[in-house]
Order: structure tokens, then sequence, then C-alpha cells
């Protein structure tokens, strides 16, 4: 690492900076890009460690603002786009097209088709320092990580505490003398429940951090939820797809049809009415307004319904970061930034929200849309034994997005 830092300082223009302590796990790296300073920010925590000029999009070509990681790396790598174009030290962020890359053209002001221009030196810098996953947040704004401490975010699990000494029953033991018994304290393994041996995980080769998304729940997540429980009713909706087949469409027309007072009126296919009556006809109890969805490695590993409170007021768009895990104590350190996020007219109709001053950066937007999230415990659990150094956290109101798909993480689109 030593050997790193020399040779980064070696190669930097005085455009950039370099902190003398960096020793970084490439888990822990945030990179951030505002597009009003035309900067770029590598964070360790919340810590700089690197910074440097940039040039982004120019006007009918501006750089996406929102939340991206690095999903693939080049050293040398031409534009699909625009005429083979050398994108040298290439980073991904988008399967459409953006990336961070060096450029001999970097003029601290928009310049670009879409990218991030980096000096040369600082480019081939910054790509010996990250791996493919660390995020990019980018901003209009310059946006700096905060300390986030609140009980809905996640810690590890700790070990259940064996009972105190003073607390166990005395008994018998070998006497000094025949004449006189002792009493020594002892532990009833038997009555005691073992808490389960964790699952040894070497240093060298540290647990591989996840990425979450809490979100609403789109029509995808809704129409599975039908699904299942029509097939568990009786009804052959078909595979859990989330898909409005032949099979579904006749199943949801039957299940209908035999309730024509609920539904009268109602002339949509899938509607709250119809969710609400399958959930109450399964025993279910009231639909959850939203899910949790968790990969790791850019792949997709589960995910479950959550609950949010005051389904009608945004959630704002907000990015968090596990910084560091303390097994022992159960303790787990987030830092957060909230991007500012206007939703269209549309998009706020189509999602139910009647007002978005949440999504406002200002106050304690992150602690407010967190207290409004209602995760399962099974599903807690569950998360508690994923997360490791490095696990990140996303909230937002609109979803996966275009950009999110096969082979990358949760990509959130704030500003086109």
């Amino acid at each position: 690492m030593f050997s790193r830092l020399v040779f980064g300082l070696g190669l930097l223009s005085a455009t950039a900076l370099v902190h003398p302590a960096f020793a970084a796990d490439v888990r822990m790296l945030q990179i951030f890009v505002s597009k009003d300073k035309q900067s770029l920010a590598v964070y360790d925590g919340a810590e700089v460690v690197a910074t440097s000029k940039v040039s982004t999009g120019k006007d009918g070509h501006t750089t996406p603002s929102g939340i991206f990681s690095v999903l693939e790396k080049q050293k040398y790598h031409e534009s699909n786009l625009y005429s083979a174009a050398p994108m040298p030290f290439m980073q991904r962020l988008t399967w459409s097209g953006i990336a961070l890359h060096e450029s001999n053209s970097v003029p601290r002001y928009p310049a670009s088709h879409g990218c991030v221009r980096m000096p040369g030196a600082f480019a081939k810098m910054l790509y010996g320092m990250t791996e493919t996953g660390v995020p990019v947040i980018i901003s209009d704004d310059e946006l700096v990580p905060q300390p986030i401490d609140h009980p809905t975010l996640f810690h590890p699990d700790t070990p259940a505490a064996m009972p105190l000494l003073s607390d166990v029953e005395l008994r018998p033991s070998m006497p000094d003398s025949p004449q006189k018994p002792v009493q020594v304290a002892m532990n009833d393994t038997a009555a005691i429940p073992m808490p389960m041996a964790p699952v040894a995980v070497s240093e060298a080769e540290p647990s591989e951090p996840i990425s979450m998304l809490v979100t609403r729940r789109t029509l995808r997540e809704t129409v599975i939820d039908i699904q299942m429980l029509l097939n568990q009713l009786g009804f052959a909706a078909g595979d859990p797809d989330g898909l409005l087949g032949p099979s579904t469409v006749q199943a949801i027309k039957t299940f209908k049809t035999l309730r024509p007072a609920e539904f009268a009126g109602d002339r949509s296919l899938v509607s709250d009415t119809l969710l609400k009556s399958v959930y109450a006809a399964a025993g279910k109890g009231e639909p959850p307004n939203g899910i949790i969805m968790v990969r790791r490695a850019f792949k997709p590993i589960f995910e479950a319904p959550v609950t949010i409170a005051d389904p009608g007021l945004a959630l704002g768009t907000h990015f968090l970061t596990l910084h560091a895990v303390d097994e022992k104590a159960g303790t787990a350190d987030w830092l957060g930034v909230t991007l500012a996020n206007n939703l269209s007219r549309e998009t706020m109709k189509r999602l139910g929200i009647t007002n978005q001053e949440s999504s406002i950066v200002m106050g304690k937007p992150i602690a407010r849309s967190l207290s409004r999230i209602v995760i399962p415990e099974e599903t807690r659990r569950r998360i508690d034994a994923l997360i490791a150094p490095g696990s990140t956290l996303t909230i937002s109101d609109t979803g996966l997005g275009s950009e999110t798909g096969e082979g990358t993480d949760f990509i959130t689109i704030t500003r086109g």
C-alpha cells in the first residue's frame, strides 16, 4: 500500500490531492462527483483521500445525476458511441455508455458527451485504487457523507450471552477431605441454549458486501403476490413471474366474478381493491406497499416486503454505506447522503405521492425516511447476518429504474 501511495503522489498534478494517510480498504471507498464544482472526491468513510478536477457532460449530452457503481474496468477502451474515441483507464458506470475515464481535455467545465473526464495521472491512480462495485455518486451540488445512527439500520448479530456464575446453582465437588463437602459454581449446559457457532471468515478474505434497495412496490411485485396467493386459493394463476399472461388474467377475472359486490365499478384488471381482496381471502391481512431487494456482486440474492408509513409523502433519495462493523458489540457505523430528486407530476401520480417535501435536502431527511420504513424481523435477521463493511443501502421512491439490470448494483437516476 505504501508503494501505491508513493506512486500516486508522484503522478498527481496540482489539480489533485491525496491524503498522506491513505491506506483504505477498497470496500470502504466512495467516489463523489459534483457537476456544479466540476470536481471529484474519493472518500474513505468520512475522510477525503483524493480529489481532482473533472469535466462532465455538456448541453445535449448531460451526465446523469444519481447513484452508480463501477461495473467494469478497462485500461484501454474505445467508445462504442463516438467514433471509437479513446477512453483510457475506463471505469464503467452504466451499460448505456456513462463512465469515468482519462482525457487530455479537462477544462473544469462541462465538455464531455456524458462521461466524467479526468486528468491522465489522476485517472490512472484512481483506476489502481478501485475495484468493481465501488459506489459513485454524481450530483449537482457537492455532497459530503455524514454519520447516520438510526434503529432501522442493520447491524451484525450478537451472540447470546452466557449466564453469570452468580446466577447458577451450586453443586457438590470433590472435597478436600472425606468429612468436608465443597460447593462450586457450575454452568448447566443442558439447560442453557447454546448460541450458534459463527461462520469462520478469513481476515485475508473478508465477507463480501451486499447492496440493498428500499423502494415502493411496483406492478411487478403486486402481480407476483396476486399470482402466489391466487394459486394458494386454488386459482390457476400460473408461475409467479410478475407478468400478466393469459393464465394470470383468467384467474383474476374468475376471482372477481365470484365477488361481484367487491368489484362493482372497478374496471382495472389490477388495482388496490384486488390486492387487498386477495390478501384478505388468503388470510394475510393488509398487503405491504414497499419492498427491499438485496444483491451481492451484481447478482440478486432475495427480496422481501416492507411497509412504508405515510405513503402519500415522498421518501426522497438517500444513499447509505456501512463503513465499519463491530461484531462483538453488535454495532455498525453507517454514513449517508441525500440527493435532490424532484419527481414529475406523472411520477407522483403513478406512485400515489401527494407531497414530496421529504425529498428536499434539508433538516434530517434520512432519519425521517428511515423512521417510516418497517422491516419484518425475519427479513431483518436475514440481512443482519449478510452485512459486511462496504454494504450499501439505497432508499428511493422510483424503483429499480431502467439502468438497473443484469450485471449491475441498484442504479438510481435522479436527473437525466
